[in-house]
């Protein structure tokens, strides 16, 4: 490490932005930290939207607060950087606005374009078994997903043709941002990647014109392609105004959540995994090559370093299944809830309450499927659902039941990625679930791995952000060299007489959704 840096450093997320302000030398210490949340727009046709300029405004008050609170002159901040939530569709015009509200990754609506565009003839995993492998062979993985962004696209061009017209650039959520701060038109790879157009071949950060013309999107919106930690720019007079910054600071790329967040918690050598739990949830795997398992909507993703992918798993829903149960569920019934009290506390409460009934909640099981399930099957007319309540089942025992339904689900991960790759003894765990020492034990006990979790696991993506910031600037010569900066914190073995326990219900979990399939989609199904 040459020299310390100060890094403003934004996390985008489904929910909220986390703005971080960083100083960076022989460790990574943050210095000030402020949130703002945002709207998700769930709309009843399966749609889910963001406004950019409820982004742009909560970064505005977050950038301020934090310079407030750390009283540094914004003249000393080196370079900003971001983290985001990845496959949103934000279209904008030629001078960077966008011309409808973003289209989140959560958006389920283009299940008509989807069948019409991939999902027709002999299918292999549900996709035109040609269309499948030029895909494959190309990108690396298939947009066999109705939240996919390129169905997103295919939506606009056929329901809102007005809008359609209109379009100069196809961005996602952060490169919305930088595009607002430098006016510079950008996606990042891993970005790129996740649109399902990106060309992985030898030789590649670039944009294929064969999938463009094989799935009907104009080639010319598309933007360049920059690494992570390259500067896309600097920052605009007039956006440093309003943010309380001076013109000129650096703007780097950035990278999104399922890139950043396993960097910040320390898992970037080959084989590491990390286990995130915010809003969604996933597991991710470092390997070295494009691997795909496309039955159990499982991919090698584009990773934020060259030569590095992130073998991932997604659940659409994870903290936000625990936010429902506390909307749902606790309100003031254990004493919990009021419109006062903070979130953090709310939820310390909900787990101590949980804590106090025994593994396998009384033979209560939850799935987590609030909005469809992406993997290991994809179901958009999945719904979450209690399974066994009984008359002596406990408002603990179904908070304990909503958790340990999402670690079903990431343990069901781990054990699909481990049929095509090898997974870490130790998991890395980051995000707000990290936080919390039950969670990070029921973690452990339900997967029966060692989990390991780092300081501020909540702030994981803006670090993750801060790293690209320092490789970007020159401290350090590579993501990897990251992983000094960022030692473990807490560690949590598993209580195998809890995974006995687990084991058995896992079993029953996993027909859950076979079971009710049918009925799901009787009930649930849509076409658009």
């Amino acid at each position: 490490m040459s020299r310390n840096i100060t890094v403003l450093s934004y996390d985008i997320g489904t929910t909220g932005v986390k703005t971080c302000l960083f100083n960076i030398g022989k460790s990574i210490e943050l210095m000030s930290f402020a949130a703002a949340g945002y709207n998700l727009y769930v709309l009843p046709n399966g749609g889910a939207e963001q406004e950019p300029d409820e982004w742009w405004e909560a970064l505005c008050e977050t950038t301020r607060k934090v310079l407030n609170d750390s009283a540094l002159p914004p003249e000393q901040i080196d370079g900003i950087s971001f983290c985001s939530q990845m496959q949103g569709l934000v279209l904008v015009g030629k001078d960077g606005r966008h011309i409808r509200r973003a289209m989140s990754y959560m958006d389920q609506r283009a299940q008509k374009q989807l069948e019409k565009g991939l999902a027709h003839g002999f299918q292999i995993a549900g996709a035109n078994v040609f269309k499948l492998l030029k895909s494959l062979k190309i990108t690396g993985a298939v947009a066999a997903s109705v939240k996919d962004p390129v169905w997103k696209y295919k939506w606009v061009e056929e329901n809102e043709p007005q809008s359609f017209e209109k379009i100069y650039k196809w961005l996602d959520v952060k490169e919305s941002v930088v595009c607002r701060m430098t006016g510079e038109f950008i996606m990042t790879p891993d970005s790129a990647f996740a649109a399902l157009l990106y060309d992985i071949r030898k030789g590649g950060q670039r944009f294929s014109r064969e999938m463009c013309e094989m799935l009907g999107v104009n080639f010319e919106h598309l933007p360049k392609i920059i690494d992570c930690s390259q500067k896309a720019g600097e920052l605009s007079e007039k956006p440093a105004s309003e943010l309380g910054l001076v013109k000129g600071i650096p703007v780097f790329g950035g990278g999104g959540d399922a890139s950043l967040i396993g960097v910040a918690a320390g898992a970037v050598e080959p084989n590491d995994t990390h286990v995130y739990w915010g809003t969604s949830g996933w597991v991710g795997t470092v390997v070295e090559k494009s691997i795909v398992d496309a039955a159990a909507m499982v991919a090698a993703i584009v990773g934020a370093e060259k030569g590095k992918y992130n073998y991932f798993a997604e659940l659409e829903t994870a903290g936000k299944c625990l936010e429902w149960a506390r909307d749902n569920i606790v309100l003031d019934d254990i004493g919990a809830y009021s419109e006062k009290t903070e979130a953090s506390l709310v939820y310390k409460i909900m787990t101590d309450s949980a804590s106090e009934t025994p593994a396998g909640s009384g033979g209560v099981m939850f799935a987590p499927w609030l909005h469809g399930n992406r993997c290991p099957f994809e179901a958009p007319d999945a719904r979450g659902m209690f399974f066994n309540i009984s008359l002596e089942t406990t408002k603990a025992q179904l908070i304990r039941a909503v958790l340990e339904g999402v670690c079903y689900h990431l343990r069901w991960f781990i054990e699909t990625q481990e049929k095509k790759v090898k997974t870490s003894d130790a998991l890395r765990f980051a995000g707000g679930g990290a936080v919390s020492p039950f969670i990070c034990q029921m973690l452990a006990d339900c997967t029966g791995k060692r989990v390991e979790t780092v300081k501020s696991p909540q702030n994981a993506g803006s670090v993750g952000a801060a790293v690209l910031a320092a490789v970007g600037l020159g401290v350090i010569g590579s993501i990897s060299e990251c992983k000094s900066l960022i030692p473990v914190d807490r560690v949590f073995e598993p209580d195998f007489s809890n995974k006995l326990i687990y084991d058995k219900f896992f079993e029953v979990y996993k027909k859950i959704y076979k079971t009710n399939k049918n009925l799901f989609k009787s009930i649930n199904s849509k076409k658009q």
